[in-house]
């Protein structure tokens, strides 16, 4: 009962999240590839959402990688000086395209959201 809750917490905030992006300007996109690539990877989970193409456990899964690169990148600018070395950020772009290549997965599995 508690998972379904959950994953039920997390698509309507989801939901919500991308019906007031469609009704807003979107916001400016923040300065670097690592920045740039994490809002449009954002973006396609919403959009996947407002779909159906992402159910609520694909979603919350999806989320939670991205929160954790996210985690990780803030960890790292902050051990360095709000920098971020080449091997960081060659590591952070290998896991970036590890969750895209998840949401495409997730996206175009044939599962809807009901």
């Amino acid at each position: 009962m508690n998972r379904i809750w959950c994953s039920t917490a997390i698509g309507a905030a989801l939901w919500i999240t991308a019906a007031y992006g469609q009704s807003a300007p979107p916001p400016a996109p923040p300065k670097g590839e690592i920045q740039r690539r994490e809002v449009r990877q954002q973006q396609r989970i919403a959009q996947g959402v407002a779909s159906g193409q992402l159910t609520p456990k694909e979603t919350a899964r999806v989320e939670h990688h991205e929160a954790k690169i996210n985690r990780e990148v803030r960890h790292d600018r902050k051990a360095n000086g709000g920098s971020l070395t080449s091997q960081e950020k060659t590591r952070i772009n290998r896991q970036q395209n590890r969750v895209s290549r998840q949401i495409y997965r997730q996206k175009h599995d044939g599962q809807v959201q009901k």
